[in-house]
């Protein structure tokens, strides 16, 4: 491939004529544009850094003074001693949260941009250092995260262990077993405020559509395991501190005289136990053991965070609650808009029983939703349950049609099984007629992901999928050759496919793919190649030639206007920006009309009260100011999208009939198929370096956890001995875990 330079197109047009020429030109965003976009990082970066620090260093008796004196130079305010907590612990996240709706909206204006390295590079997110451990893959950025996490729980331990000795003598104890009780005692309350520091952080990553997890680009299913690590953390602590406290009153011999303790001023006990109680509920039902025996138990157990969080902030008081409000009001932002959006129910297009025991489900969505190809929806048929919840990979593109969206969902539990009896008039066979004049019904939450395309930023690309799990790389395939197809910005030039599979009859999932109708002489613009491994069967069962056939579809016709909400997930950033700001905003009038109305006039200084009455005022403003705004949005969104009602039709469902099974003589890619193997990743890597060069490769990985590790051990080898010289055609090869 020739030398790029600044202004050389990426893609042209896929006629066979141009494929010497194969990029299409891009605009450069203007200066001002890059300008205002790096202010704004500077000015995030640099909030987070402080605020990070403040919290690391808090310890510390300097910055200790530093906060006094900022708080005691604020109580006076309307907002008192609350405001000024609130403005320290949870006002940087709110402002960084404000910012980044102007930098995703300028990012949002930005096309895909051409790489200016040539040769392999580093990037700590994507890099995997740990392969095989108790926290699964984890990548450089993460172990830097779990490390710094785990510094500053050994820091604050023991510099304020310190401080409670160097305290001892202002009580003038001189009895040491008194002296021995009350170190305890301080301890725990030490514990306490650690465990706040870390609860800071929890409800982050738990906020799928969240401004924040938008900013960073993190999609909820990487986030979540973020949230996983930070509750045993944060509930180790708080064990600890209830723990310390037990142990000091029950060698007092006044512990049940504590724990049933409710003070009107000062810390309430009875409450405290209470949230702990539900913590120590959700955590032990949230333990890997219990969890996969018992799914639903741990997700009923799970909402008792409800009781979790309002009971600590009357254990705490108002202003000590301040500490975690930012990410507890985020996280009920992004709840209740959820909330909203599951209420509509959703027409299902289209259903089809495919023969590898997997249903197609094509959903009704409105023309303006926008999501990538790496997206993720959660899924209620209520036909089936009225609680289940469940989450599935997008497998069409968002280019493959205005109006709707495919999901693949592979039978293995009751729920699914539900939903392929409602299908077919046969459940457990695959070839069975399917049931007339079926309707199905479907709430749906989503689209969550990426909020940039990844897999179009790579000209080089290894996707490694396990069973069910090639779903979304179907999405990726369709969108990289649509982009081609429509001269739109796609790096990808190379592009491997490995996909292994159990038996045969899955094979219809991938290669049904007629590429050749989705984009014409792709080949003289993307080299493709899929490797394909049959592991459980020696030879192909099957004659030369012959596929399984799919089960005919079945088309529901459903009322017009039941597409999908776009209210959540990668959705406007504009209205998800009001949304925040004006709750924002409406959180701090209810508290401010609460202080001047009722709290001063009426002297209310109990704490415990005081922190409910705040809870409540952050539950307020999100359905009272936010919910103002999805009104809004939602009226919006109805009226743009009468415009186009009328091709919201099943007539638009014309991807099915490209869909149908090809000849595979037709195929313009190479198309490897091997029976009784497994895919051997060092082999695989390795051709690959030395076929495509000293390049970055995205490697993108979807299946079960030993596939990933797998993947990840290689790329790990291949980076090390990229760093260290081993490899005499280096690359850099990264983990996407979906």
């Amino acid at each position: 491939m020739g030398t790029e330079g600044p202004n050389v197109p990426l893609l042209v047009s896929t006629k066979p004529d141009d494929h010497d020429n194969n990029f299409t030109y891009i605009n450069k965003p203007s200066f001002l544009l890059k300008s205002t976009k790096w202010v704004l990082k500077f000015a995030m970066w640099l909030i987070f850094i402080s605020w990070a620090s403040f919290l690391f260093f808090a310890p510390l008796d300097s910055v200790n003074n530093v906060y006094s004196k900022v708080v005691n130079a604020t109580n006076g305010t309307l907002f008192g001693l609350t405001g000024s907590i609130f403005l320290i612990y949870s006002g940087p996240v709110l402002v960084i949260a404000f910012l980044a709706i102007i930098y995703l909206r300028i990012c949002g204006q930005e096309e895909i941009q051409e790489k200016v390295k040539k040769t392999a590079s580093f990037r700590l997110w994507t890099f995997p250092v740990i392969v095989d451990g108790p926290f699964g893959v984890v990548t450089a950025a993460e172990l830097i995260g779990i490390l710094l996490f785990g510094v500053y729980i050994i820091w604050a331990v023991i510099a304020y262990t310190i401080k409670n000795i160097s305290l001892l003598p202002l009580f003038e104890i001189t009895d040491i077993r008194t002296r021995n009780l009350l170190l305890l005692e301080l301890t725990g309350l030490r514990f306490g405020f650690i465990g706040l520091v870390c609860m800071a952080f929890l409800f982050l990553p738990v906020a799928r559509g969240s401004i924040l997890l938008r900013l960073i680009d993190i999609p909820f299913e990487h986030a979540t395991r973020y949230h996983v690590w930070l509750g045993h953390l944060t509930m180790m602590l708080f064990t600890l501190h209830g723990l310390f406290y037990v142990i000091a009153w029950a060698i007092q011999g006044r512990l049940i005289e504590e724990l049933t303790a409710w003070k009107s001023i000062g810390i309430a006990n009875l409450p405290g136990v209470i949230s702990l109680l539900a913590g120590l509920l959700m955590w032990v039902t949230s333990l890997p053991p219990v969890r996969r025996i018992n799914f639903e138990l741990f997700f009923y157990t799970h909402q008792l965070y409800v009781v979790f969080v309002v009971f600590l902030a009357m254990h705490v008081g108002d202003f000590v609650f301040t500490i975690v409000a930012a990410g507890i009001f985020l996280f009920m932002l992004d709840r209740f808009l959820r909330f909203f959006q599951s209420r509509k129910t959703v027409d299902i297009l289209s259903a089809k029983c495919l023969p590898s025991g997997t249903v197609e489900l094509v959903i009704s969505k409105p023309e303006g939703l926008r999501y990538n190809a790496l997206g993720w929806v959660f899924i209620q048929i209520r036909e089936l349950s009225w609680l289940q919840w469940h989450p599935f990979s997008v497998s069409s593109s968002p280019l493959d049609g205005k109006h709707h969206l495919a999901v693949l969902i592979k039978v293995l539990g009751d729920w699914t099984e539900k939903l392929r009896g409602r299908i077919s008039s046969v459940p457990g066979e695959t070839d069975g007629l399917l049931q007339p004049n079926v309707t199905l019904k479907a709430s749906v939450e989503g689209p969550y992901g990426h909020e940039s395309p990844y897999h179009l930023t790579y000209e080089n690309l290894i996707l490694v999928a396990g069973g069910i799990g090639i779903s979304p790389f179907i999405a990726i395939l369709s969108d990289i050759l649509q982009h081609i197809r429509d001269s739109k910005p796609c790096l990808p030039r190379n592009v491997l496919i490995v996909w292994a599979v159990k038996n045969s009859d899955e094979l219809p999932l991938l290669h049904s793919l007629d590429l050749n109708s989705l984009c014409p002489y792709f080949s003289n613009t993307l080299n493709l190649e899929i490797q394909t491994y049959v592991t459980r069967e020696s030879e192909p069962p099957l004659e030369d030639g012959k596929i399984p056939k799919n089960v005919s579809s079945s088309v529901y016709h459903g009322p017009s206007g039941g597409g999908m909400s776009s209210l959540v997930g990668t959705g406007n950033i504009m209205w998800s920006g009001a949304y925040l700001v004006v709750s924002t905003v409406g959180l701090i009038v209810l508290v401010a009309m609460l202080d001047v109305f009722y709290i001063n006039p009426y002297n209310i200084t109990h704490w415990w009260y005081k922190g409910l009455l705040f809870t409540i005022c952050m539950a307020a403003s999100v359905i009272l100011f936010g919910g103002f705004v999805i009104a809004l949005w939602h009226l919006w969104d109805i009226k743009t999208r009468k415009s186009s009602e009328d091709e919201n039709s099943i007539s638009s469902l014309q991807h099915e009939d490209s869909n149908g099974f090809k000849n595979p003589s037709q195929e313009d890619h190479v198309n490897i198929l091997k029976y009784g193997e497994r895919p051997n990743f060092k082999e695989l890597f390795g051709s690959m370096a030395e076929r495509w060069g000293n390049v970055d490769i995205g490697v993108m990985v979807c299946g079960p956890t030993a596939l990933q590790t797998s993947v990840a051990s290689e790329c790990r080898s291949k980076n090390f001995g990229r760093m260290s010289g081993m490899n005499r055609r280096p690359e850099n090869v990264y983990v996407w875990k979906h």
